[in-house]
């Protein structure tokens, strides 16, 4: 049976939080180790400079990330494990598919659209602060996932647009050139759960509102208790469903656990005892991968062996599909 082929970006533009952990980097590992599949995972540190500036925070999130998957037990024998700026082929073939691809596509980009809009609404001129990374950067992405010829790529639903513009962009070049690229499909996943943050919104950086991923432990126990809650007393009935602490105690427990604490919310727990035990159970999960990602932060060459090693087994392809890409598109030798 042929496996199918599955893509997976990690943008390197920050500290990884639980939001990240059970909406992307949980399922993908877990996916990744059963045998239907076979499994691309890439930092993506391309993409970072969009939207981050500074060199250190760059460098130290590609740490970061890096050492988070590998902590959580990502086995970099059975997934292509490597650095998008490891891949040369990668900005190459953006340039190649560049010039493939008609303006008004990247006119429609959701980020692009919405950076337009931001400048209208603040009275400035429509491309104030917008530089061609943003503007370009569907592109660097399908070339990402064409790179390799994935066939399934796990996204949210906010980056559904990207992979239906990749999509769009191989079928342009399919029909030009010839059939060199694999037409993509995103794949969304409903059951994955969207953590609320501490202040009940969406857990995201951009909210300032995250618990980061490997806290140590009275520093997470300290996070968790900042949590957004009702005035509700001890012994009053709560809703569970409109509760963050609930449902971010979802995401870690299994159904009975579950099950469990919904009656205890009809019950009337207190929001300290539900936070305690919220605490407890995170921690449990991620005592010993936090144990791991400490020793790596402090042996950083493991991290960048292996980094090496992923981007010379992608590299064999890579090569190859650009060789012929350019063959396709003219450059070739002469004689």
């Amino acid at each position: 049976m042929t496996k199918s082929r599955v893509l997976t970006g990690i943008t390197t533009s920050g500290s990884p939080h639980l939001g990240n952990y059970v909406g992307a980097i949980r399922p993908a590992i877990r996916a990744s180790q059963g045998n239907q599949c076979e499994s691309f995972f890439f930092l993506a540190d391309y993409h970072a400079l969009i939207k981050s500036h500074k060199p250190e925070i760059v460098h130290q999130s590609t740490l970061e990330v890096a050492a988070t998957w590998l902590a959580l037990g990502l086995d970099t024998k059975k997934v292509v494990f490597y650095r998008q700026s490891d891949i040369p082929e990668i900005p190459e073939l953006t340039w190649l598919l560049t010039c493939m691809t008609a303006k008004g596509l990247m006119n429609r980009a959701h980020a692009y659209k919405s950076a337009v809009q931001d400048n209208v609404d603040a009275g400035t001129d429509e491309d104030f602060a917008i530089n061609m990374g943003l503007f370009s950067y569907p592109i660097l992405m399908a070339a990402d996932i064409l790179l390799f010829n994935a066939e399934r790529i796990p996204v949210g639903r906010d980056q559904i647009q990207h992979v239906e513009m990749a999509r769009d962009i191989a079928q342009r070049f399919n029909h030009h050139y010839g059939n060199h690229f694999v037409l993509p499909e995103a794949q969304v996943d409903g059951d994955v759960a969207v953590l609320q943050g501490l202040d009940g919104r969406k857990m995201s950086k951009s909210y300032n509102n995250t618990i980061p991923l490997f806290l140590p432990e009275k520093a997470l126990k300290k996070s968790i208790n900042k949590i957004k809650t009702n005035l509700l007393e001890p012994g009053d009935p709560k809703d569970p469903d409109s509760s963050a602490v609930f449902q971010i105690w979802r995401a870690f427990a299994d159904p009975q656990q579950t099950e469990l604490m919904r009656n205890n919310y009809a019950q009337g727990i207190g929001w300290g005892d539900a936070k305690r035990q919220l605490f407890e159970l995170i921690n449990n999960e991620l005592k010993e991968p936090r144990e791991r990602y400490n020793d790596l932060l402090l042996n950083p060459a493991r991290i960048e062996d292996v980094l090496v090693e992923g981007a010379a087994r992608a590299r064999l392809e890579s090569r190859e599909l650009v060789g012929s890409v350019r063959e396709a598109m003219g450059i070739r030798s002469l004689s």
